[in-house]
């Protein structure tokens, strides 16, 4: 099988959008990513990720969404191949560089890989406890949202599972972080902007509840539900139903590498 075989057509933007037009685009069409572009040339990625770590900074003083440009978060986490690239060796080079695969074809993007696309057309043996993360990444609801993202951005995570007295309560998600940021910074009068996102905690914008799967759940329907549920990680729980890791996109990807 060769990516051009399992490839879907991205959802173009132009790097001078500004950033709360691409959430609103992200939103729309249910996706994390979006290609960037520029008179028709390939310039990188917007992701939820770099938006959240650039709507976030106090680099951009107090602008609003409405007036930061695509530009200024483009990603290059990303690697170029041919039509013809077997599929089995785009996922050694998504595991390898943890990023996404652009089909190119005389010098011009023609579709893209993400780890759905993977999962929806590999299967991989085993239980989600062998390749699950068994040291998650976890905050509680009285934390900080800027401390949270700070943890997305040093782990290379979009997710952290909430915890409160050794329960897990929900789950916040980098796309959490970004339409709150988004929102203070188009709603709050700018120079109440800092003491207010400073002060905003997990729990004021936390969706309560997170869909869990067990140890023992077998990872071919752990990509499943991933798939047709638009999931990118599950919390994982043993027979006692304690929170023991979490499984991400990501670690089916790196199992089939």
């Amino acid at each position: 099988m060769e990516v051009k075989d399992i490839m879907t057509e991205p959802t173009s933007i132009d790097k001078s959008d500004t950033l709360s037009h691409a959430l609103d685009v992200m939103e729309k069409k249910g996706t994390r990513r979006l290609l960037v572009k520029h008179d028709g040339k390939l310039l990188g990625v917007l992701t939820m990720r770099s938006i959240t770590e650039e709507l976030g900074t106090r680099k951009k003083g107090n602008k609003p969404a409405s007036s930061l440009h695509v530009a200024t978060a483009i990603s290059e986490n990303f690697v170029k191949v041919l039509p013809d690239t077997k599929v089995r060796d785009a996922i050694t080079l998504m595991a390898k560089n943890g990023g996404l695969i652009i089909v190119m074809e005389n010098d011009a993007p023609i579709g893209w890989v993400t780890p759905a696309e993977i999962l929806k057309n590999n299967s991989i043996d085993g239980f989600v406890g062998e390749i699950m993360h068994k040291e998650p990444v976890m905050a509680s609801p009285g934390d900080r949202v800027t401390h949270v993202r700070r943890l997305m951005i040093d782990n290379n995570i979009g997710r952290v599972p909430i915890v409160e007295n050794d329960k897990l309560i929900g789950m916040i998600t980098e796309g959490d972080i970004a339409k709150a940021m988004r929102s203070f910074r188009d709603v709050v009068e700018g120079s109440k902007q800092d003491a207010r996102i400073k002060n905003l905690i997990v729990e004021d914008i936390l969706k309560m509840g997170a869909k869990t799967i067990y140890t023992n759940t077998a990872i071919n329907d752990a990509a499943k539900m991933m798939v047709e549920e638009d999931i990118g990680a599950f919390p994982v729980m043993n027979l006692e139903d304690e929170m023991v890791g979490i499984i991400t996109r990501r670690n089916i990807v790196n199992g089939l590498a």
